[in-house]
């Protein structure tokens, strides 16, 4: 299936009212849908309250430990000097910069999916297991809700509530984002606003709690929005969260400085169930590549970032959330 087939087959199941389960890759060269009564068997899911399911844990994900082998601060620097060069050029005003680091599990991701935490929940099995906390989009009642989250903070460190609510960095980071959100949804929506901005969310891993700062953006439909569901979430890809601003040139930076295709991972997931649909950006990733497992994680980088902390916050969202 290429992007335009999985276009035009969303706007049919769309219209028709189909309910069916989507994914979409960063570079948009595999996407894949399916209507829900023919989902593959070695996938799972747990999205928007809807699951397929069909396994049972055997263990704890509390006794899980994942062994982190980080890359080295300088195989950063080189990725993020590439990202920094062109933010003080006036290329990016933001760049989401992510790494790919070796982890030790000894679980296969079906299992830790069954014991995971998190609002959305994808498993192909000896593929890749996402375990979101970002919504994409939520459409439903002639709406579009987006969710833009950007700010992570250890909730441990003394004032760390203080500290990521006063962090001029981060407020930056996270303007840009709303308006690069802002501006994505006027392309498919009218009346676009801006009804909560930079609202604090806990995360609970399997280390340590986060802090991490969202808003919520909502705009009005056309009226034949259902026989268009496709084309507006070809519309609004990749997730601007996960890429930067502006959107065009700032993925032609991230293909420099990281050297390699993201793939399924900071792409996007849904459902929809019939007459809405609820969407996710796939973070919080394990990537199975024959034996050896890769978590993928990252932050947005603008011209006030530096080296240390955005290393440091890479590897602070190499988690399992658990129950």
């Amino acid at each position: 299936m290429d992007i335009t087939e999985f276009e035009l087959s969303l706007n049919n199941w769309g219209k028709n009212k189909i309910p069916f389960l989507f994914l979409v890759d960063f570079e948009m060269e595999m996407p894949r849908a399916w209507p829900l009564n023919e989902v593959p068997d070695d996938i799972l899911f747990s999205i928007s309250n809807t699951t397929d399911i069909t396994l049972h844990p055997t263990s704890s994900l509390k006794d899980t430990v994942v062994e982190v082998q980080p890359i080295r601060q300088e195989e950063y620097r080189t990725k993020f000097n590439v990202v920094k060069k062109n933010t003080l050029q006036g290329n990016s005003y933001l760049t989401n910069l992510t790494i790919k680091t070796p982890i030790a599990i000894h679980q296969p991701l079906h299992e830790i999916f069954h014991q995971a935490d998190a609002k959305y929940k994808f498993c192909w099995k000896e593929k890749f297991l996402v375990f979101s906390p970002e919504t994409f989009v939520q459409i439903m009642d002639g709406k579009i809700y987006s969710f833009p989250m950007k700010g992570t903070i250890d909730a441990s460190l003394p004032g760390a509530e203080e500290q990521l609510m006063g962090d001029a960095k981060e407020l930056s980071e996270h303007v840009t984002i709303v308006d690069l959100i802002r501006n994505d949804l006027s392309s498919v929506a009218t009346h676009v606003q801006v009804v909560r901005f930079r609202y604090l969310e806990k995360v609970k891993t399997n280390n340590k709690n986060l802090l991490q700062t969202s808003s919520e953006i909502v705009g009005e439909l056309p009226k034949d929005y259902l026989s268009k569901l496709g084309t507006i979430l070809v519309s609004l890809l990749p997730a601007g969260s996960i890429s930067g601003a502006p959107k065009r040139e700032t993925i032609r930076i991230i293909e420099e400085a990281e050297g390699e295709k993201r793939k399924y991972y900071t792409g996007v997931m849904g459902i929809f169930d019939g007459e809405k649909i609820d969407s996710a950006v796939m973070i919080r990733f394990i990537e199975q590549q024959g034996d050896q497992f890769y978590y993928r994680s990252g932050g947005g980088i603008t011209s006030q970032s530096e080296l240390e902390k955005e290393y440091q916050e890479a590897l602070d969202k190499i988690y399992v959330p658990f129950y």
